[in-house]
């Protein structure tokens, strides 16, 4: 997949302009009715929550679609939906409704993966749509590089460099926790750390094409360079 970054010829703060898509709407309000589904009934965070031991001891994958949808708290979720508006109005505009669904789900599961990999013994449920925000976040920084955001509403900071201080946060707690905290680090990172892929697939996939050409043709130049040197010798007796 390939995009190309958006207003390089100006700086300016800015974010959530324009209408909302429809891709983008409907995941946030699909969000609030979880929430509000999780206020009477708590219990569902065990079943439609991510619990690693139980994803990789009885098999239960659906948890890894179904966690971004619950949240911890009202605070929880009030950040996450500002989150994904801020930033998600402007990715989804410039992938097209399509693809930002695909990436909103491949950065999802990402999350879901790296958490299972930091903490495969958890037996508590992680929820919470973070993993998908920052994903989002990283598109948001490779589209609009230059793009001044208040970070707290206070420092002005351009969002590639918001980028990588956050990414760096999330990746000095993942491995400093070993991902048992309060907080899914290893979420997070594994949701900037999928999208990246996704957004440079195609770069990935030329290169590892041709380094595989390459060496399949180093492989053939030394097979024939032995040949040639047996038969040389051979000649010579």
């Amino acid at each position: 997949m390939e995009y190309r970054r958006q207003q390089p010829y100006a700086i300016r703060f800015g974010f959530g302009t324009g209408s909302m898509g429809p891709a983008l709407k409907y995941f946030m309000i699909a969000c609030a009715a979880v929430y509000v589904a999780q206020i009477f009934y708590p219990k569902m965070e065990l079943f439609f929550g991510l619990v690693p031991y139980v994803v990789l001891h009885n098999g239960w994958a659906w948890q890894l679609l179904t966690f971004h949808f619950l949240h911890g708290g009202l605070w929880h979720i009030l950040l996450n939906l500002f989150a994904l508006w801020m930033f998600g109005t402007e990715v989804e505009r410039v992938l097209g409704t399509k693809k930002f669904v695909i990436y909103m789900a491949i950065t999802g599961i990402g999350a879901g993966i790296a958490s299972l990999i930091a903490t495969p013994n958890l037996d508590i449920p992680i929820v919470g749509a973070s993993g998908i925000v920052y994903g989002i976040l990283l598109a948001f920084g490779l589209l609009f590089p230059e793009r001044l955001i208040l970070v707290f509403f206070l420092f002005p900071l351009k969002a590639k460099y918001m980028v990588l201080i956050f990414g760096g946060i999330e990746l000095l707690s993942t491995v400093s926790s070993g991902g048992v905290t309060g907080i899914a680090h290893a979420a997070h990172l594994g949701g900037m750390v999928f999208g990246a892929i996704y957004l440079y697939w195609d770069k990935i996939r030329w290169k590892l094409r041709n380094s595989y050409y390459r060496t399949k043709l180093k492989r053939l130049r030394k097979r024939y360079r032995i040949i040639d040197s047996d038969r040389d010798q051979n000649l010579l007796h």
